[in-house]
This record gives structure tokens, sequence and C-alpha cells, in this order.
């Protein structure tokens, strides 16, 4: 059981630690997207240094590692751990996946904030929570503009979605990562919490980081 689970979150953190924006900036580019805005590797920062087209490559593929890893992670349950919920997999692969997205062995352990990686994950394990909290995304984004709210607000509503909208078991563990991947994405955001606050945090489209 010690040897599968290892299996599914080294496997889960490699896939999440990819560092899509991170190489497309570089090749595309020639910048490092580390040296620019935020500093962080995900779509929004890739939208200042590459732009809308690139930070669009970045969010789906994102999304893709997150969707493939927690794929993967079930797969390897239900063949590995036949006597473990396949959920329980899904999810510790879900919250590795977000761990390596957001600390990448390959930058020195400096990622993105996780939304993605984290939609993309929790697109598999509960699709229509993950939609309903896209949905939340979306509308705070088009009313405020503010990326970092939308994703803060948008991430919150989903263990609330997931209440309501999740079919079948729902292990303990299963839930208890929806708030743990929740409370490391909002911690991620502390800057701008701090920002939006102060009334200082930028909108899309400005200069400044989100």
């Amino acid at each position: 059981m010690v040897i599968a689970s290892l299996l599914i979150v080294i496997g889960a953190y490699l896939l999440g630690s990819f560092p899509t924006g991170y190489l497309l900036i570089h090749f595309v580019c020639h910048q490092d997207i580390r040296q620019s805005g935020s500093g962080a590797t995900g779509a929004t920062n890739v939208l200042r240094s590459g732009g809308k087209g690139l930070s669009a490559i970045t969010f789906l593929l994102d999304v893709l590692k997150g969707s493939a890893a927690v794929w993967l992670g079930g797969l390897a349950g239900a063949l590995l751990l036949p006597d473990c919920p396949v959920r329980d997999a899904q999810s510790l692969a879900a919250l590795f996946a977000v761990l390596g997205h957001i600390f990448p062995v390959w930058l020195g352990f400096h990622g993105g904030k996780g939304v993605s990686t984290g939609f993309g994950a929790f697109l598999v394990a509960a699709p229509l929570a993950a939609l309903g909290a896209i949905s939340v995304f979306i509308v705070v984004l088009a009313l405020s503009r503010y990326v970092s709210l939308a994703s803060i607000l948008g991430s919150a509503s989903f263990p609330i979605l997931a209440y309501f909208l999740v079919r079948g078991p729902r292990p303990v563990f299963f839930i208890a990562v929806q708030f743990l991947v929740v409370l490391i994405i909002i911690a991620k955001h502390h800057q701008n919490i701090a920002r939006l606050l102060a009334g200082t945090e930028s909108r899309l489209g400005a200069r400044r980081s989100a």
C-alpha cells in the first residue's frame, strides 16, 4: 500500500511540476517568466510576457496536466489499491499535482499558484463542482476584472459546490483534500489579498502583478 501510494504521489507531483509557462516563455519569447510580473509561472503572468495566445495555451496545458495526474492516479489506485476508495487515490493525486505545480523541483520550487492545475485535477475527481467553480471565477472576473479575486472566490466555492453536486461515496480524505488544496491556493494569493484590502491590486490588463 505504501509503495503504491508513493507511486501515485511521485507520478502526480512530476506531472504537476511540468513547467508549462516557463518553457513557453523561454522558447517563444526567450525570457525567464520568473523575472517579470509576479514571477509566477501560471497563465496570468504569461499573459503579461507572452500575450493572450501563450496564456491560453499555458492555461490549457496546466489544466490537462492536473486532469492527467488525477486520471492516472485513480487508475493506479484501482489497480494497485483495490481496497482503497478510488476517490482517495484521485484526491492524493490531485493534492500532489497542485503541489508540483506550485513547488516544481525543476525551477527551485518556485512555480504558479495552482488554480489551473487544481481545476484540471478536480475536473476529473468532481467534474460538476469544478465546472461550477470555474463559472464563479468567470463571473467574478467579468464583474471585477481582478484575476486574483476571481481565483480566490472560485477556489473557495469549490468545496461548497462539491458538497451539493458530488454523487456517490465521499470519503473523509476526499473532502479533506478539497479544503486543503483551496487553503494552499488562497495562501499563495496572500500578497494579492493584501493588495486587494489596500485597494492597490491591479485589474486584468494592467501591468502590475495579479
